[in-house]
């Protein structure tokens, strides 16, 4: 958490998103009977009124598909096992609730965590992991955070970016026009939405750009879309649609294999792309490369 937030620049609340996830927190705290430095960014919650409101949470089934239905069930089970003292029968029930996460690709974890004499029993270790996996999960995970906020690779400004990365490609002729003030206005009249302040600085850059053999091609204001699919205000800039942009500025990327990544903004995506760029030439400019 803390690597997270050195790395990002972004308060810790943005990782406790939900009602559920901040209660899941709070119920880990109190368990664990310390509240880390890390947790001052967010608001202390009444464990009281909390825990009558998770009750809510956990008889809410309906919405969910079987299998989440069935380890919402277990996870009710194991709270109220716990809640009697029947630290027997809440072992069971975390056990077929772990039985049940297997067969999901997102388990409802934070759920689970939120359910107050339930968190005691996670902290004692009843769901047990094999030794060093935390500090091996985090080792990864501070990889991928340097990865993707590294702070060094802005270079220059846009025009000089996007010639670097058309000159990488082999085509340093090839930048396309910037778009005009009054085309990216009506885009934004036509999408309904205000474009990032450095999304349209790229468009006054270039009008889009061409795809590349690993990278999607960007879309101009004429091709822009919106997608409502992935929330209010989200817009589709590239083809295929695997790009994002929020209005919030950041730009997420879906990716069948690796799944979503969240990018602070488009410099960033296509810094990522020109450092990829880079490291590809590099590695031919090696001896005995061919």
């Amino acid at each position: 958490m803390r690597h997270w937030a050195a790395a990002t620049g972004r308060p810790v609340d943005r990782l406790a998103a939900t009602a559920v996830t901040a209660r899941a927190w709070e119920m880990l705290f109190a368990a664990r009977e310390t509240r880390p430095d890390w947790a001052e960014g967010l608001t202390p919650l009444d464990l009281d009124a909390e825990e009558q409101a998770h009750e809510q949470v956990l008889a809410e089934r309906d919405p969910l598909p079987p299998r989440g239905q069935r380890q919402r069930a277990a996870a009710a089970d194991a709270a109220h096992a716990a809640a009697e003292g029947d630290t027997a029968a809440a072992t069971e029930a975390l056990h077929r609730w772990a039985e049940i996460a297997r067969e999901i690709p997102k388990p409802d974890a934070a759920t689970l965590a939120a359910c107050r004499h339930v968190a005691p029993l996670l902290v004692a270790g009843v769901l047990a992991v094999e030794e060093n996996w935390a500090w091996n999960y985090t080792a990864a995970l501070i990889a991928a955070l340097d990865q993707r906020y590294r702070v060094d690779r802005q270079r220059g400004d846009w025009a000089e970016l996007i010639e670097a990365i058309m000159r990488l490609r082999g085509e340093p002729d090839a930048v396309p026009p910037p778009s005009s003030p009054a085309a990216i206005e009506a885009a934004e009249r036509g999408l309904g939405v205000a474009l990032s302040e450095e999304f349209r600085a790229f468009l006054r850059t270039c009008d889009g750009l061409r795809a590349d053999v690993v990278f999607p091609r960007l879309l101009g204001v004429a091709d822009l879309t919106p997608a409502p699919a992935q929330g209010a205000g989200a817009v589709t800039i590239s083809e295929p649609p695997v790009l994002t942009l929020w209005p919030s500025g950041e730009v997420t990327e879906d990716d069948d294999l690796f799944g979503r990544t969240v990018h602070p903004g488009i410099r960033s995506v296509l810094e990522e792309h020109l450092r990829l760029l880079e490291a590809s030439e590099a590695r031919l400019a090696e001896p005995g490369e061919q």
